[in-house]
């Protein structure tokens, strides 16, 4: 146990229940399988344990968030312990009606997503003609006095609108901007031929970023993520497996990160049966990959083990099989031959629709 370490960011999955059926969707392909959602006593008991254990914050996600009708009552719950609050919302249904009801409750931020500029490229990626209405809303948000972060998950398909993203953040009055170039995992995963970008949009992306960065400094936050499929090196997952972050599924599963969900080894970490304070500190889940004990060849010697971790221990298992095998991501990676191929093989193509629904199958990687 390292009674050291403490989290300061509490992610609350609180369903996975979503009207959107974006194509590079973090939440786990067998939606069919993770239906069942804790309760709100449960929910405002995990609260609690996380502020004693040192949480700084909690982002309300899902899924759509807005899908539970108690998620007034939970904000109101974290906002009487002095937890910054945010939540991660299409806006989408009945953005608008909750709005002044979220206010109340004490929400600190609130993120909304964009898919494209247009109606009809949102809706390629969406699944649905959500647009409109989720700038609508987010402007509502603006109106109300409350701080808007606009987040843009980034791919193939509206990278080349850097510009117009950044344009619209404005005309919004966003706080922030999230530009976030794609994470291949779960839904994401499963479309990465299709939406990993050019080595050529990045770099043309990453100047029109960083000037605007500059321009906006003191106006707007302006955050740009690349992918790891383009770095030589990993980026240090989630700050480090169970350094920072605690993740909480709709179900109950504590996890160190989205992608968690079905690596081997992780015993049982559910806040059904456990407290907060057992699964940060001695559960197998949140100790499985902390320090450097784990560590292959070449991540052991590494003189960045301490800054990357190792990279991505989801990505690893997603790409190889092996949790503790080097994120391929990584140039020195055994299996870094894998990012190179897919790399090679990304072009447009079949676009697959997250759904909770039971697929017959799905394609291989």
């Amino acid at each position: 146990m390292n009674q050291a370490l403490r989290p300061y960011t509490l992610i609350a999955e609180l369903t996975y229940r979503c009207p959107l059926r974006c194509l590079y969707c973090s939440n786990p392909l067998e939606l069919h399988r993770r239906r069942g959602e804790i309760d709100t006593a449960t929910w405002q008991r995990v609260l609690t344990q996380a502020e004693a254990l040192g949480v700084m914050q909690v982002s309300f996600s899902g899924g759509e968030p807005l899908l539970r009708d108690d998620l007034e009552t939970l904000i109101q719950h974290a906002h009487s312990l002095g937890l910054y609050t945010n939540i991660a919302t299409s806006g989408i249904p009945q953005g608008n009606q909750r709005l002044a009801g979220l206010q109340q409750a004490g929400i600190d931020n609130i993120q909304v997503s964009v898919q494209d500029i247009t109606a009809e490229g949102a809706a390629r990626i969406a699944g649905g003609d959500f647009h409109e209405a989720k700038l609508d809303f987010a402007a509502r948000v603006k109106a109300a006095g409350l701080p808007l972060t606009l987040n843009v998950v980034l791919h193939r398909y509206n990278l080349d609108h850097l510009e117009a993203f950044i344009a619209l953040a404005e005309q919004l009055h966003a706080d922030r901007l999230e530009l976030a170039n794609t994470q291949y995992q779960g839904w994401a995963l499963l479309n990465r031929a299709t939406l990993l970008p050019t080595r050529e949009q990045l770099q043309r992306a990453r100047e029109i970023a960083t000037a605007a960065r500059e321009r906006l400094k003191g106006r707007m936050e302006l955050l740009f993520v690349m992918p790891d499929y383009y770095s030589d090196r990993p980026k240090p997952c989630m700050a480090g497996w169970g350094q920072r972050f605690l993740l909480i599924a709709p179900d109950g599963r504590a996890l160190p990160c989205h992608g968690a969900h079905d690596l081997p080894g992780m015993g049982d970490s559910n806040v059904r049966d456990h407290s907060l304070q057992w699964i940060w500190h001695d559960s197998p889940a949140f100790n499985l990959f902390r320090g450097e004990a784990w560590m292959p060849a070449p991540c052991r010697t590494c003189e960045r083990r301490a800054l990357d971790f190792g990279g991505c221990r989801c990505q690893a298992y997603a790409l190889t099989g092996d949790a503790a095998q080097t994120d391929p991501t990584c140039a020195l990676a055994p299996a870094h031959e894998l990012i190179v191929t897919a790399r090679a093989r990304a072009e447009a193509g079949e676009l697959h629709y997250r759904t909770m629904a039971d697929p017959a199958k799905h394609p291989k990687v």
